[in-house]
């Protein structure tokens, strides 16, 4: 049974009565005759109560703050003084709808009406009969309804009835007594109270009840079972009661340090409410109820609780407390079960792809690909896709053209110089500090579980004692295995079968070979001169104009311009460096308007070299040909294609070979090899072979800085050999690439497309292929081949026949 408190209707607050308010009346049998013989009006005003329930005969104060319920109170108490009173079904509704209210209320008489200091009124009214709303005629100022009286069943069997409401009041004298709460004087109430219904009534009001429990016992008419009802929650309470009072004595006798910390940190909670904080049940509750509103699978939503359990059981003081509750908050912000709609507009898509990407024709097809397929079967596991290629060509900003064009959320995890293997998987949550993986990190920052995942610079994971990153990564990137990606920190699966991930890298001999295989590698190779024009124009320039405050009518870039900017400050296969350059003429005008200088708004090429300097690559571009021994070779580089020049020459000694350049192993034996070739076939190329015992030969690869292997340059070498021995010309505009055997064959060497591209911007005109690369030549598109002559070789002889010309050299030696 409750204090005798008020009810603060509206506000939910609760204050304390008065020592001088005047004792609750008690309602005689002959009171309750003539409330049953009364005749009730046919309408009446309706009074909705928030937190509490009126009983016939029972008087309770009411705060009433709410607008209209300030003026029914003034209207009803100027008039007959007879409200209807009706508690809310949900006591959080501020301003109640019909539907809010519940049917079944009471009848009260209004007693007394105070105006409170803080502005709201204070009513005090007195249950009369019971009611049923038959049809509410108004809502405004205030509710007004038809209603009918609500008769009572009276029990058949008098005799038991007596019996139990002496039992109710047995049970009632002993709650008084057993409870510290309540005050002695409410036995000399209870033992006075003649009326069983109003017994019953009193005892229902003040009993510690939900709203909904004590609105059942109002709505039965039967007063035998609304007796029981009450005898069986007064059981209930009082088992309650005695266990509180059994356990207070038990822990008074031996209150222990932990206790006594237990009680103080009670304490300190309620105060802490009092402040506006959150206790720990508040935030365990909060997390209870968003937990019901996830669209996890019934595996995830028991272990959320079991978890959750486990926190309430720890004390808040504890550091474990704060680790479990982080716990439970990934859970809850992790996005289980939620997915962004793909969209499946394919030429939506396609020209997402084309207006963020000039060129890298092979990556848009395969993901039209991708979109294509899944659009048909709508439940296609989602690739994993590797961009492989140099740096600056545009493999990590892809991905948000993907994302965009999927319609799916962006995510970017960087693996460089990435060592942890907790990283990645996250560490165990029994320790101090613990975190989920960078991999369940982004998935929540991205909050669907299909975002588009870029994992950049996958090829520059490394090894460390605390583990190996990349073999972690092999759950993560394969498709067999990511739908139960599992995470330490999580302690159990995730689902990323769904997540599109695109890894980029540099170079895949870095890749571990088991992670390479669960990746669909696509090649993205470098630009031409022509693409990267085209991309400087559309995008390069435009974007370094925004960033610097600048509009497309302060500067001005022609193509030409554009052109002489790639071919004489830029060596890359992609473009980065090109829009430094074009920054570098950007910050030129920029600081022209600032200091109000005159400038070229449309760019010249004497701009060009006035801002950027002296074209300093010109020499890539023309090697002498008139000294014998020089071949210009293609050759592949971790940043693209690239040129290089072959030297060798002839000195008076004894036949020996020496080679510089910094050159591997393999590079020096290709030249060993060519060397060989040719003192073996020295008659076809009439070479007196006695001319091997008198000349020392020397070979160099310029660029001494740079290291350089691989067997590619193996028909070059021979060339320049060839070349030097004859004293004969190499033809103009030429390059080659090829691996050579001492039986005088030529291989087929990789990276054609790079080599390709290199020699469309040294403008060399014809190029030598081995004839097992015809192949790696028909992939590429037509446009990068413009301007080229292949010359497809499988002798080495073939090469010489192509390659030297049968002019000499001037000034040419006599061997």
């Amino acid at each position: 049974m409750s204090n005798n408190k008020f009810l603060n209707v509206d506000s939910l607050s609760l204050q304390n009565f008065d020592e001088d308010a005047e004792l609750i009346p008690l309602m005689t049998p002959e009171d309750e005759e003539e409330i049953n013989n009364e005749i009730l009006p046919e309408s009446l005003p309706i009074l909705p109560l928030r937190n509490t329930v009126l009983f016939p005969g029972v008087v309770i104060p009411i705060t009433a703050g709410r607008d209209k319920s300030i003026k029914l109170i003034k209207d009803a108490n100027n008039g007959a003084k007879v409200i209807g009173v009706v508690s809310q079904k949900d006591e959080s509704v501020e301003d109640p709808e019909v539907k809010d209210l519940n049917r079944v209320g009471t009848v009260a008489r209004i007693l007394r009406v105070l105006k409170m200091p803080d502005g709201n009124t204070t009513v005090i009214i007195q249950g009369k009969k019971r009611f049923s709303i038959k049809e509410v005629i108004s809502d405004d100022p205030y509710f007004t309804a038809t209603i009918e009286g609500l008769p009572e069943e009276k029990p058949k069997d008098q005799t038991e009835f007596d019996t139990i409401i002496d039992s109710i009041k047995e049970l009632a004298l002993q709650i008084i007594k057993e409870s510290p709460n309540i005050p002695t004087e409410a036995s000399f109430a209870i033992k006075n109270i003649e009326s069983s219904s109003f017994l019953i009534n009193f005892i229902s009001s003040n009993m510690n009840l939900e709203v909904k429990e004590k609105q059942a016992l109002l709505e039965n008419s039967n007063l035998r079972e609304r007796a029981l009802d009450t005898l069986k929650y007064m059981n209930v309470e009082f088992q309650r009661l005695a266990l509180k009072n059994d356990i207070q004595s038990k822990v008074r006798s031996d209150m222990d340090q932990q206790q006594r910390e237990y009680f103080l940190h009670q304490q300190m909670k309620t105060i802490q409410e009092e402040l506006g904080g959150v206790s720990s049940e508040a935030e365990i509750e909060e997390m209870r109820k968003l937990s019901k509103e996830k669209k996890w699978s019934e595996k995830v939503g028991e272990h959320f609780e079991k978890e959750l359990m486990k926190l309430q059981r720890m004390n808040p003081q504890v550091a474990e407390y704060s680790i479990q509750r982080n716990y439970l908050e990934l859970f809850l912000e992790l996005p289980w079960e939620e997915f962004s709609k793909d969209r499946f507009d394919l030429k939506r898509a396609q020209t997402i792809l084309d207006r963020d990407h000039y060129g890298l024709e092979d990556v848009k097809r395969r993901i039209i690909e991708y979109l294509a397929v899944l659009k048909l079967r709508n439940d296609m596991k989602s690739p994993i896709l590797c961009l492989y290629g140099p740096p600056g060509v545009g493999k990590t900003s892809l991905g948000k053209s993907v994302a965009e064009a999927l319609g799916r959320e962006y995510v970017r995890m960087s693996l460089g110089g990435l060592r942890d293997e907790a990283e990645i998987r996250g560490h165990r949550k029994t320790y101090i500090g613990a975190m989920p993986g960078r991999i369940i990190q982004s998935i929540k920052k991205a909050g669907t579980s299909n975002p588009v995942f870029i994992l950049d610079e996958i090829d520059k994971l490394s090894v460390s004692h605390s583990g190996d990153p990349s073999s972690a990564m092999l759950e993560v990137l394969d498709p067999e295995q990511n739908s139960e990606f599992y995470d330490n920190f999580l302690e159990m699966g995730y689902d990323l079968s769904k997540v599109m991930f695109i890894a980029t890298a540099n170079n895949l001999s870095t890749i571990q070979p088991a992670l390479r295989d669960r990746m669909e590698i696509i090649n993205v190779t470098g630009y031409t001169i022509e693409e990267k024009v085209e991309i400087a124009k559309r995008h390069l320039l435009p974007k370094q104009l925004k960033e610097h405050g600048l509009t497309k009518n302060d500067l001005k870039i022609g193509k030409r311009e554009l052109e002489k900017i790639v071919e004489g400050y830029t060596r890359e296969s992609g473009v980065r460096s090109l829009e430094k350059q074009i920054a570098k003429m950007v910050r030129f005008a920029a600081k022209s308007i600032a200091m109000e200088e005159e400038y070229n708004v449309k760019v010249t090429a004497e701009d060009v070299e006035k801002v950027l300097g002296p074209a300093r690559l010109e020499r890539d571009k023309y090697e002498n040909n008139e000294v014998a021994g020089v071949v210009t070779g293609l050759a592949w580089t971790s940043v693209g294609g690239d040129i290089l020049f072959i030297e060798s020459i002839l000195s008076k000694g004894k036949g020996n070979l020496t080679i510089t350049g910094n050159l591997g192993q393999v590079m020096k034996e290709s030249a060993t090899i060519a060397m060989e070739y040719i003192k073996s076939n020295a008659d076809i190329w009439n070479i007196d072979p006695t001319v091997f015992d008198k000349y020392n030969v020397h070979i160099h690869v310029p660029e001494g800085a740079t290291p350089k292997d691989g067997p590619s340059a193996g028909i070059t070498m021979l060339t320049s050999l060839v070349s030097l021995f004859t004293q004969k010309k190499v033809k103009k505009s030429l390059a080659m690439t090829g691996e050579i055997t001492l039986r005088g064959k030529v291989l087929p060497v990789g990276g054609i497309k790079e080599k390709i591209l290199a020699a469309k911007r040294a403008r060399i005109k014809e190029i030598i292929l081995c004839e097992d690369n015809r192949k790696d030549v028909g992939e590429i598109k037509e446009e990068y081949l413009k301007g080229l002559t292949f010359h497809y070789v499988k002798e080495m002889s073939e090469v010489i026949d192509i390659a030297i010309t049968n002019q000499k050299v001037k000034n040419a030696k006599t061997l």
